[in-house]
């Protein structure tokens, strides 16, 4: 049960063959016994449990909210909960409670949404590993299936355990861990320069970032305004879609969202893209892509050719200086973000009191780690007076001439483009560490952060695992607002390479489903 999707489940649950409590009780179980991926910050039983009561009674009444009432969901803990502390892995934030939710949480509990906990993360969202947070490092749930067991040659057991578990990718690492480890059906997360589709592909699962502006950051705390999108992270492409119907449309509480309403719509059982146009962006091809992943990325577009569909290789010339102009503009943006945080209205404040610029200073010292305090520090540089045109300007006008690339493609006849979503499968912890925040998330973003700068909708899907198996995902891009266009194809995309069940011994004592240890010859 815990291994199905989510119109599954919710389908079980409306035949009566399992009760939003069992469930949910067999969620926090699984929450419990794999306790030690670090993927909850906080978790919710209490509530959790109450809300599932009554997800029961609406039930037995006849009268549910929706698909989603009693379906246990996770958030990351950047989204404000109300009555729930609210963190963002920081010191800054520990013991805050906010005092209203998200808008994008308020819609899922007024759906019967039930929610088990809030997720890790790097600090304020800062980061491509999830190893930066003040509650530690997420430890990647593949690093304890079978398939990467059985292809890992650890030198003793306790070496196994301790060093050889791999990283989840981020920011949005615990949510895309819950996800993969059965412990909830869908989880939410942020994405800024790639924190949903980074880890999805990490975790071998399904991670969307919807269009900006098609659902409203309301309560997610910034991190860089102009990029920041709530992401979607499921087992499939399908519970994606439900996700994005539930969530999407105009909030007047954020200025940003689309005026128009949204209609959910529901992805076709067989879907076609004979008639499409694929494009795969040269300059994707980028230094330090792995040779399977560049094989995976050849055959994926193979599969789109023998069926029909057009691909064509196509130019976004401006994407190779994509990353520098992301890293002025995210920084730009962090130094006003991070400004709030002063010690005087909420969160943490510090014991000296010499005056109020010292405490001020040592608020910031104690509440931001080296990652956060090097962000600010760097975003003020470039909004220096005399610097401000230099970089800031600078940036902004190549961020248009990315945009522009990405429309002048689609203008051209090119429906969808086919990337990867990270050069290389998860690597281990300790190699991850050797490197700073900065240059990692320089080398992880580079795939991902110029769907944000043009505001574009992303997915990835996962595709294949790697030599090491572990999993390895592709990347979809699509027009803007064309959401059912992107989604349709990654299910059919999803449908031709069978990802195969993650084997995690946790999971099977606690479900009685059989796995289906599937893969297409294509992607073997």
């Amino acid at each position: 049960m815990l291994r199905s999707s989510l119109r599954q489940v919710s389908a079980a649950l409306k035949e009566g063959r399992v009760t939003p409590t069992e469930l949910c009780q067999r969620c926090l179980a699984l929450i419990k016994s794999t306790k030690f991926l670090n993927a909850y910050i906080t978790v919710t039983e209490e509530t959790a449990l109450k809300q599932a009561e009554e997800s029961e009674k609406r039930r037995k009444r006849g009268q549910p909210l929706g698909i989603l009432d009693g379906i246990p969901i996770a958030v990351k803990d950047n989204f404000n909960t109300a009555g729930i502390e609210t963190t963002c892995a920081s010191n800054m934030l520990k013991g805050y409670i906010s005092p209203y939710n998200a808008t994008v949480v308020q819609k899922l509990l007024d759906q019967g949404a039930v929610l088990l906990g809030k997720t890790n993360l790097d600090e304020f969202a800062m980061g491509s590993g999830s190893t930066d947070g003040v509650f530690g490092p997420v430890r990647n749930p593949w690093s304890y299936s079978k398939q990467y067991k059985e292809k890992s040659v650890p030198k003793s057991h306790s070496e196994d355990e301790e060093y050889n578990w791999v990283i989840t990718g981020g920011s949005s690492g615990g949510s895309a861990a819950a996800v993969s480890s059965f412990t909830c059906f869908a989880a939410l997360g942020s994405d800024t320069g790639g924190s949903t589709r980074n880890p999805a592909a990490h975790c071998g699962v399904v991670g969307l970032k919807p269009t900006y502006g098609l659902i409203s950051r309301h309560g997610l705390i910034p991190l860089v305004n102009s990029m920041d999108v709530p992401g979607i992270l499921t087992r499939c492409v399908d519970d994606a879609a439900v996700l994005l119907g539930s969530l999407a449309g105009h909030d007047p509480k954020d200025s940003t969202t689309i005026q128009d309403d949204f209609k959910p719509f529901e992805l076709p059982d067989l879907p076609d893209v004979s008639k499409l146009s694929i494009g795969i962006p040269k300059e994707y091809h980028a230094p330090g892509l792995s040779s399977e992943i560049l094989s995976l990325w050849s055959k994926a577009a193979d599969l789109f050719k023998n069926a029909g569909a057009k691909v064509v290789e196509v130019s976004l010339p401006h994407t190779r200086y994509s990353i520098v102009c992301y890293h002025v503009l995210c920084t730009a943006e962090v130094a006003s973000n991070m400004a709030r945080f002063d010690g005087l209205e909420y969160g943490h404040r510090s014991d000296v009191k010499d005056s109020t610029e010292s405490m001020y200073a040592a608020t910031r010292r104690e509440g931001f780690n080296d990652v956060v305090r090097g962000r600010i520090l760097s975003g003020n540089y470039f909004l220096l007076k005399q610097n401000y045109e230099k970089y800031f300007v600078k940036a902004q006008k190549v961020r248009r001439l990315i945009a522009n690339d990405f429309g002048k493609v689609f203008g051209s006849g090119v429906d969808i483009l086919l990337t990867p979503t990270t050069l290389s499968d998860a690597v281990p912890y300790t190699e991850f560490i050797q490197e700073d925040n900065r240059t990692r998330s320089a080398q992880d973003d580079i795939l991902t952060q110029a769907a944000n700068m043009a505001g574009l909708p992303a997915i990835n899907v996962p595709t294949a695992l790697s030599e090491r198996g572990l999993p390895v995902g592709l990347q979809f891009i699509g027009r803007s607002f064309q959401e059912k266009q992107l989604l349709t194809v990654a299910k059919w995309f999803e449908k031709q390479v069978q990802f195969p069940v993650i084997q995690l011994e946790e999971a099977e004592r606690h479900d009685n489903g059989v796995f289906q240890h599937q893969k297409s010859a294509s992607f073997s």
